[in-house]
């Protein structure tokens, strides 16, 4: 049987898959903002230095921070596309989000009395909110994820090459 070399395109798929259940698995069954969705963050987390630990291991190791950051970019990155694809497929699936954060904006408009908007310019807000869910939901995907994904590699490139010496 020919083993699977575990590149940080294979680890990212991992990560990204386990991601990905642990989510469906949180949204359906721990209560409405449960501490439970960080283990979410561990994962990813986990899987970056999986990777790092991985090339640390292998004949390619280089010592240096360049390497170590570009093997676990190709993970992160993976598992960032990955998770905009979940998000944005999950926003589609549930239209019910949208209409929940149109009606949170409107509520939100109408108690604050934001720069005395009129009745029909919150209504074009509240529509804008409703049209623009998935994007918004998309584009805070590649953010959060890119950045969280370039501090974890950071921060295990960084505890690697200390551990060295």
């Amino acid at each position: 049987m020919r083993s699977i070399k575990l590149t940080p395109l294979v680890i990212g798929l991992i990560t990204a898959a386990a991601m990905i259940l642990l989510s469906i698995l949180v949204f359906y069954y721990a209560p409405a903002n449960s501490p439970l969705a960080y283990l979410i963050y561990a994962l990813y987390a986990g899987g970056i230095m999986w990777t790092l630990l991985n090339y640390k291991a292998s004949a390619d190791y280089q010592p240096t921070f360049g390497a170590l950051f570009n093997q676990g970019f190709r993970c992160f990155i993976v598992v960032t596309i990955a998770m905009i694809f979940f998000f944005a497929i999950n926003s589609k699936m549930h239209p019910e989000f949208a209409d929940e954060a149109a009606v949170a904006t409107r509520e939100y408009l109408q108690k604050n009395k934001k720069d005395n908007m009129l009745p029909h310019e919150i209504e074009a807000s509240v529509e804008n909110t409703r049209k623009g869910y998935t994007t918004g939901v998309v584009y805070g995907a590649i953010f959060s994820y890119l950045i969280i994904g370039v501090i974890f590699t950071v921060a295990g490139s960084g505890i690697i090459l200390i551990r060295r010496r």
